[in-house]
């Protein structure tokens, strides 16, 4: 993806003064100068230059307030958004200038480190979740193909046969039962859901990986990152991915050489890319009602702010307030065959000809919504195998920077 550009750089002129120059001030105390006034000079720009590619992504996900909010176009642009955010903070982290390295292990870097690594690992299971979810989708979008195959099938003009539309109601009626089923029993779910990792050593690995760092603190919803169980829940992962999101204080950035900074902002990118996930997308036990709060002066933090309230305000809304998810397609997906089933039931033959141009209409609009899954649905699923693959991959680097310098000092 081509690196974004921010257009206005004015509110990050007075990004973190007061924490960066704290810092500046104590180690500039503690140490005449020298490579370390180099060093931390260094860490000021990439972490500033974060800030604004962080800041930069939600601003342009904060600008499609339209249509385009909450659609396959606009998830993918923000999944895109979090490569692109994820791959520079791995930079920040693990490059190889300055030894910065070594300082990973270092409290209270190693602690703020751990617990981020600890919310990537339950990320995981999101991202296995919202790929079960897609292929719900996928399937729904089936039963949309049958529909739109029986009422366009005559063709040459000939006018609709009873058992095409009966073809058709079965369809729709099989899609509405699948909802309904979705909105009301959202826990039914296979006893082991497929996932992105593979079996024998993969998987081996990613069981090792998953079970790091505190298994026991997250209960019976942390389900090892490469299947959920069915008592797993989306709304309790979300949590736990949330708990104890705090904003580092200013000795612990300056203890950090600021790179606090920069974990915490990732962290949050995190809960709210995987919150929005379970918001748009079918998943087991959605609840959107996860505490969010940003400090207003950061320089990412209205944008972020402002698209979970309106993606919240969205829930709440009387046509989506019971739907499977707030995707755009789905709401279209719903509308447009409950009209359709309206249109169908009861239905009297021969149709008239305002009935058959309503029901034209109608396929018109499934036709569009068909379309748009079809053509969303893989690129969104590969972009969250890439998430969950680069979650993985990332948090092993961490783990094992983290085991190295530990055992070297």
């Amino acid at each position: 993806m081509p690196a974004m550009d921010c257009q206005d750089s004015a509110p990050f002129a007075s990004f973190g003064r007061s924490i960066l120059s704290l810092r500046r001030e104590q180690v500039h105390s503690v140490d005449g100068g020298g490579h370390r006034d180099s060093l931390v000079g260094s860490y000021d720009v990439e972490i500033e230059a974060f800030q604004k590619r962080v800041a930069g992504v939600f601003l342009d996900l904060a600008s499609s307030f339209g249509d385009e909010l909450l659609s396959l176009p606009w998830l993918r642009k923000l999944l895109d958004g979090f490569l692109v955010c994820q791959e520079e903070f791995r930079g920040i982290l693990f490059g190889c200038r300055d030894g910065r390295q070594a300082h990973l292990s270092r409290p209270p870097l190693d602690r703020f480190l751990s617990d981020f690594f600890e919310r990537s690992v339950k990320a995981l299971d999101v991202c296995n979740a919202i790929r079960e979810g897609v292929d719900k989708m996928r399937q729904w979008r089936q039963h949309l193909e049958i529909a739109i195959s029986a009422l366009r099938g005559s063709g040459g003009g000939r006018p609709l046969g009873e058992g095409q539309i009966r073809r058709a109601c079965k369809a729709l009626n099989d899609l509405t039962i699948l909802l309904l089923d979705e909105k009301e029993s959202p826990c039914i779910l296979n006893l082991r859901n497929r996932s992105f990792g593979r079996g024998g050593k993969e998987t081996r690995q990613h069981r090792r990986v998953g079970s790091a760092g505190s298994a026991s603190s997250s209960g019976h919803h942390r389900s090892l990152s490469w299947s959920v169980s069915r008592s797993w829940s989306a709304a309790r992962q979300l949590q736990t991915i949330g708990n104890n999101l705090n904003v580092p204080r200013g000795n612990e950035v300056a203890a950090t050489n600021g790179l606090a900074v920069p974990v915490f902002a990732m962290s949050s990118v995190l809960f709210f890319v995987m919150w929005t996930l379970v918001a748009a997308i079918p998943c087991q036990d959605r609840g959107l009602q996860t505490h969010f709060s940003l400090p207003k002066n950061l320089p990412w933090a209205a944008s972020i702010t402002a698209l979970h309230e309106k993606i919240f305000e969205e829930s709440k809304k009387k046509d989506r307030k019971n739907s499977c998810g707030l995707l755009k397609e789905i709401l279209q997906m719903e509308k447009c065959s409950r009209q359709l089933v309206e249109l169908l039931d009861p239905v009297e033959f021969p149709l008239t000809e305002e009935k058959e141009t309503q029901l034209q209409q109608g396929v018109e609009g499934l036709l569009e919504v068909c379309n748009a899954l079809k053509e969303g649905l893989d690129p969104l699923e590969r972009q969250v195998r890439d998430i969950f693959l680069r979650i993985v991959s990332s948090r092993t680097e961490g783990l094992d920077c983290l085991s190295k310098y530990h055992h070297s000092e």
